[in-house]
């Protein structure tokens, strides 16, 4: 296999696949990056295959072969740490690729010539096939809006392997999109995500994040089969292992009678969390809401540093005063994702889950947020 491509378009292939090698890994071959050259609509393409077994991503590349009477489809593996430092530290210029029967890769350019040791591609791992799947077309848009606004609240916890993914439920009449780790629940209506088939599948959150950052601006092909998810953006495309397990009833736990309603501007609280919660303990980052009619006092103390602070924030609020507590970090983040001016908070009791919501949602959207309260301190 020999080719010439642009330095900076191979730097940012591999970059865009490399995401998925593993740092480290028992089987040295992969910590390596597939080279394969494959036929297409407009010419043989260079398609850069990675994989750590869990998360696949494939990068298709635009580069000028060499014919060189050898076979049309070659495939070598080729360390994928040392190669993405070499183009790092190269200018912008041509850079020639060329490989031999044992199995050396050199790189060579108008300054200087580049030679590592890969392996037998024939030896790289077969990644998942989805032959078969249920296949849902939407926009790369909607894809990275539902990630962005779910994938947060997913749950790092092994032991409850379900809710380390976000759960997607796609019929004809949209897609509900849910995470939640025990502490705080997102469940997202998206009317722009359909499909014929009902699908229901859940997606790890590693996955998710490296197809959040492979997403372009274009369509978005999913195919789910076979215990694996494939998000195809045209010339990147990442498939996942799916999580096989069953998803916590989230209906059972969303409180449907919160009779309490604040609404409180969303950047005024959201920084008003910020500045106290420097002041909470570093062991729980709890702080304290205290409602009242037309203002809430966000306050936070710890008593090991014999430090505390308050802030007052403007508020609307018709129901009797109450004290809630909140981990700062998880109200931060349900914040962080409210997008209209204004936050709507539902109560019911200090023990009860609290409610979330933008005062305005966006067109299609239906976005409810769901945060468990902590145990107050006596601190008044």
């Amino acid at each position: 296999m020999k080719f010439t491509v642009s330095s900076t378009d191979l730097q940012r292939a591999l970059a865009v696949a490399g995401a998925a090698v593993p740092t480290k890994s028992t089987l040295p071959i992969l910590e390596c990056v597939l080279f394969e050259r494959e036929s297409a609509d407009g010419g043989d393409v260079l398609r850069i295959a990675a994989t750590d077994l869990e998360v696949s991503i494939v990068q298709r590349l635009p580069v000028a072969f060499e014919q060189n009477g050898s076979e049309a489809r070659q495939r070598i593996a080729v360390p994928a740490k040392r190669l993405l430092d070499t183009l790092r530290a190269l200018p912008a210029l041509p850079v020639t690729v060329s490989t031999d029967g044992e199995f050396n890769v050199e790189l060579t350019t108008d300054q200087g010539r580049y030679k590592m040791v890969g392996f037998d591609g024939g030896d790289y791992p077969a990644l998942p096939s989805l032959d078969g799947a249920t296949v849902v077309e939407t926009t790369a848009d909607v894809v990275r809006r539902a990630i962005g606004k779910t994938a947060f609240a997913a749950s790092t916890d092994a032991l409850r392997p379900a809710m380390q993914g976000v759960l997607f439920q796609i019929g004809a009449g949209g897609a509900t999109v849910v995470a939640t780790d025990g502490h705080r629940l997102v469940r997202l209506g998206l009317d722009a995500l359909t499909s014929d088939a009902d699908l229901s599948v859940i997606v790890p959150e590693k996955a998710l994040s490296l197809v959040s950052k492979a997403a372009g601006d274009g369509g978005c092909t999913i195919r789910a089969a076979q215990g694996h998810v494939g998000f195809d953006f045209g010339e990147t495309q990442v498939v996942g292992r799916l999580i096989e397990e069953a998803y916590p009833n989230y209906e059972a736990v969303i409180p449907l009678e919160n009779e309490k309603r604040l609404v409180v501007g969303r950047e005024a609280l959201l920084a008003a969390v910020r500045r106290v919660a420097l002041y909470s303990s570093t062991m729980t980052h709890q702080i304290r809401l205290s409602l009242g009619s037309d203002a809430l006092t966000v306050s936070a103390e710890d008593i090991e540093r014999a430090s505390e602070a308050r802030e007052r924030v403007l508020c609307d609020y018709g129901a009797e005063p109450m004290d809630i507590g909140f981990n700062s970090k998880y109200l931060t983040e349900v914040l962080q994702n409210v997008d209209s001016e204004d936050a709507v908070f539902e109560f019911s009791s200090p023990n009860r889950a609290g409610v979330v919501s933008p005062a305005e949602a966006a067109d299609g959207e239906r976005l409810l947020m769901l945060i468990m309260p902590v145990m107050l301190n006596t601190y008044a």
